[in-house]
């Protein structure tokens, strides 16, 4: 009997995002690839977003879980990244903050090793990705 997967999101945003437009991009982004928002375990970022008024709202409205990791902790998925971005490096220390803060929570709650099932997705204030274990 297998279980169900454990779906994490990784979440990317300007300063002053506000939560409706994060919701937005997470909807949307679920509803093209059939997946609901009720199957999703937690929300992560990186650390330099920690504090931000859009993402902390989110975690709350959806009652989520909400991680945040270090450049150097999200630096090993770097090659599993869909698209690197030398302006959030250069702001970061992160290559891609939506994809990796998905893979390393999702390895940070099983163990395994993670995947991307939606890659980068991005709206003009944020970015998306949604990993998977199992």
């Amino acid at each position: 009997m297998s279980t169900a997967p454990i779906l994490v999101i990784g979440l990317g945003c300007r300063q002053g995002c506000s939560a409706e437009q994060l919701l937005k991009l997470i909807e949307d982004s679920l509803g093209q690839a059939g997946i609901a928002l009720s199957a999703i375990s937690a929300l992560a970022s990186i650390d330099h977003k920690r504090h931000e008024p859009g993402l902390r709202q989110l975690a709350a409205q959806l009652n989520l879980g909400f991680e945040v990791f270090s450049a150097k902790q999200l630096a090993p998925y770097v090659q599993q990244l869909s698209h690197r971005s030398d302006i959030a490096f250069e702001q970061t220390g992160c290559f891609g903050i939506a994809e990796s803060a998905a893979l390393a929570l999702a390895e940070q709650f099983s163990g395994a090793t993670p995947k991307l099932l939606i890659t980068r997705q991005k709206s003009p204030l944020a970015t998306f990705a949604l990993a998977s274990i199992g």
